[in-house]
């Protein structure tokens, strides 16, 4: 088994420059990960530094808490599409989560997965375990399963 195939090398750095992400790419390229995980805004000099290889693209949307409205979530991964990205891991609204507002997350859940375009291999989603208890963490496996990819 190639463990390298299964990591996403990140760099989600609030202070990230473009030399930086190079060297995020560098790495991945030397490694072979499976892809690179950058702010939107790198998204299209990720591409370009991995152009050539087998290496996707990987964006957040939401990043960092998960609080932006589904229709905001669902831009954010279209523009990321168009950007390049190959996958997207979007952060889910926590709050929501513990207002037990099962509906707005299955909701934004689905927007987001249900994004009509082929070129997205993956969607993912990101629960900060670190803001969530143990129940919280039974009804995300409960919701996981209504969101239905194409």
């Amino acid at each position: 088994m190639e463990i390298n195939k299964y990591i996403d090398h990140t760099n989600l750095k609030m202070d990230a420059t473009s030399e930086d992400i190079a060297k995020l790419c560098r790495e991945a390229i030397e490694y072979n990960f499976e892809t690179v995980c950058v702010h939107p805004y790198y998204v299209s000099l990720a591409k370009d530094l991995l152009k050539n290889t087998n290496i996707g693209v990987c964006t957040v949307v939401g990043f960092p808490l998960g609080m932006n409205t589904p229709k905001t979530k669902a831009f954010e991964a279209v523009e990321a599409i168009e950007l390049g990205a190959d996958e997207i891991d979007m952060v889910i609204n926590i709050a929501a989560l513990k207002d037990q507002n099962y509906d707005y997350v299955k909701d934004e859940s689905s927007t987001s997965a249900n994004l009509n375009n082929s070129s997205i291999e993956r969607i993912g989603f990101v629960v900060r375990t670190s803001d969530i208890w143990v129940d919280d963490i039974s009804v995300t496996k409960l919701i996981a399963p209504v969101v239905k990819t194409h």
